[in-house]
């Protein structure tokens, strides 16, 4: 077949067409773009106005002025705040409808994808609701069918948090097979080990710290309910090792709990000997761990957090917890800063946990990434008896990604404008 000179002259321009075409779809390296805000990441230092650019589930540049072109789908979120996804360390989500249960496959633990992303938070440690004898079945139920990451501690007790009377069982706490169910079985997923609501001595806390040994992984200590109190001076110093954690940090109840901080609001000099020592203090806010009168006082005289929490449950978010988010925006008002209160939800629990893959924006980590507005007007906190704290500050979750997909989106700033030419309906 001849072809004329118009002739190749069109194929030629059809030729360069295709080819531009294909250099386009090449150029758009980056499957989500957030483009205009104001990133915060800890581990990376990083705290300045930067775009994040995702593809195929992970964080593959962090940079200024990444152009808009190279990427599939850009989100403008010019003054807001971007971090990693939120860690919380202290939850509670095997839930289930045993009628006998309280959070061990009860009806007071929560499904972790209906609390989670609302509030930034894209992984959560599960703070033993399981035991060695019911693990599999919660990792079946909840673990496996979440979006939500959900890692554990497991409980020293076999069925977990099942109910009081069962958590003072002595003959249930097995460091042997606690540590073989995490050493053998699930190492990925179980990253230490919880004791809690135990009435007597220090039994419980030695098993599990025997435990933790055989492991190699953190304990994390609920140390109430006992009358009269036991010393928690002793419990630092002598039982916990550096790396264990002591949850419910500014709990308040001097009959049966021993405080941080006495009845004069003065931090006791042995709890910073503890902090420095290596003790991890976790708030654990939950539905009655979390007092004014400890923490605002503690936080005044230098002492910190390690870790902020909820002990999400269904009391908890019912009352003055409510979600991550608003615990955050509490010590945002209290004295932290937005990058301490960041890292404390990010970077440390990551430490924590002993997983330094999470809780970061690095090049080639998984893609979980949370956008909030920290809005600035007048807001009320509540402590866990009600009594509440005038702030100026709160932090919303705007947007929360997970694995690179958009799985939260408060505002609609990721969708199309429904009544544009460019408004695409599905």
């Amino acid at each position: 077949m001849k072809i004329t000179k118009k002739g190749y002259s069109l194929l030629t321009l059809l030729s360069f067409i295709l080819l531009l075409g294909s250099l386009t779809v090449s150029a758009q390296e980056l499957d989500l773009l957030l483009k205009g805000g104001h990133v915060i990441d800890p581990k990376n230092k990083i705290n300045t106005k930067m775009d994040v650019g995702i593809a195929a589930g992970k964080i593959v540049k962090v940079a200024t002025n990444i152009p808009a072109n190279t990427a599939k789908k850009t989100v403008d979120v010019s003054g807001l705040y971007v971090t990693p996804g939120i860690i919380d360390m202290h939850a509670h989500v095997f839930q289930g409808n045993d009628p006998g249960s309280y959070i061990a496959n009860g009806q007071t633990a929560v499904p972790a994808d209906a609390f989670t992303f609302r509030a930034g938070v894209t992984t959560v440690v599960d703070a033993g609701s399981s035991g060695w004898r019911n693990f599999r079945q919660f990792k079946e139920q909840s673990i496996d069918r979440s979006q939500t990451r959900i890692l554990a501690l497991l409980n020293i007790t076999g069925t977990g948090m099942y109910g009081r009377f069962e958590e003072q069982d002595k003959a249930d706490f097995n460091p042997e097979m606690t540590a073989y169910m995490i050493k053998k079985l699930f190492p990925k997923i179980i990253v230490g080990i919880k004791a809690a609501h135990y009435w007597g001595d220090f039994t419980q806390v030695d098993k599990a710290i025997e435990a933790g040994k055989l492991a190699n992984v953190p304990v994390m200590v609920d140390f109430g309910e006992h009358q009269p109190t036991n010393s928690i001076k002793s419990l630092f110093l002598e039982h916990m090792r550096p790396g264990d954690i002591f949850t419910h940090t500014f709990a308040y109840g001097p009959n049966d709990r021993e405080t941080i901080a006495d009845d004069n609001g003065i931090v006791k000099p042995f709890v910073f000997e503890a902090q420095k020592r290596g003790i991890i203090f976790d708030v654990g806010h939950g539905g009655g761990a979390f007092f004014w009168r400890q923490a605002i006082p503690a936080i005044k005289q230098g002492f910190k957090p390690n870790v902020i929490s909820t002990d999400l449950h269904s009391d908890s978010m019912n009352g003055g917890m409510k979600d991550m988010a608003n615990v955050m925006s509490k010590f945002l008002n209290i004295g932290l800063t937005l990058e301490e209160v960041i890292e404390k939800s990010t970077l440390s629990p990551a430490n924590v946990i002993s997983r330094p893959d999470l809780g970061n924006l690095s090049i080639g980590s998984d893609a979980d990434v949370a956008v909030f507005s920290l809005k600035k007007g007048e807001f009320g906190f509540t402590d866990v008896r009600r009594n509440t704290l005038k702030g100026t500050q709160k932090l919303d979750a705007e947007l929360t990604i997970r694995a690179g997909k958009i799985v939260w989106d408060l505002n609609g700033v990721s969708g199309a404008i429904w009544d544009s030419p460019q408004a695409i309906t599905k």
